[in-house]
Order: structure tokens, then sequence, then C-alpha cells
């Protein structure tokens, strides 16, 4: 890989470590459809979170650290 290449992996794997680290989990709406009779319709919005460990977090940022270290040794003759 190019010291470009490692640069950006290792700032985009820090910045994601960060961001699963302070929001631990994803969160979306899943909207569903409870009833259907005729002209009335009803429906449940339900928010759902995918938790991330924080072990994930810590792995990522440990494995941005370390391209980054990687990237800026490359350029050294």
């Amino acid at each position: 890989m190019s010291k470009k290449a490692l640069t950006f992996l290792g700032l985009a794997l820090i910045l994601a470590g960060a961001l699963a680290l302070a929001y631990q989990g994803i969160s979306y709406t899943r909207r569903e459809q409870v009833l259907d009779v005729g002209p009335l319709k009803a429906t449940v919005n339900t928010r759902e979170t995918i938790p991330l460990p924080p072990w994930l977090g810590g792995l990522l940022l440990a494995g941005g650290v370390a391209s980054l270290v990687m990237g800026i040794r490359k350029s050294e003759p």
C-alpha cells in the first residue's frame, strides 16, 4: 500500500472507532403496518438499535493508529 492509502485508512479507522465508542450502537426506525381494514390503516414506528460492543471501537482505534504509524514510517528512507 502507498503512504497516502495507509494514512487515509488509519484516519478512517480512528474516526470509525471514536464514533463506535461514542454512540455504542446504530439506531434505526422500522415502520410496521398493524391494521389494514378497508380504508382504515394503522402503522407503528419501532425504534431499534444494533449494539456495538466497546471492544470493537477499541479495536478500530488501535488498527487506525497502527495504520497511521505504518504510513508515516513508510515515507522514511
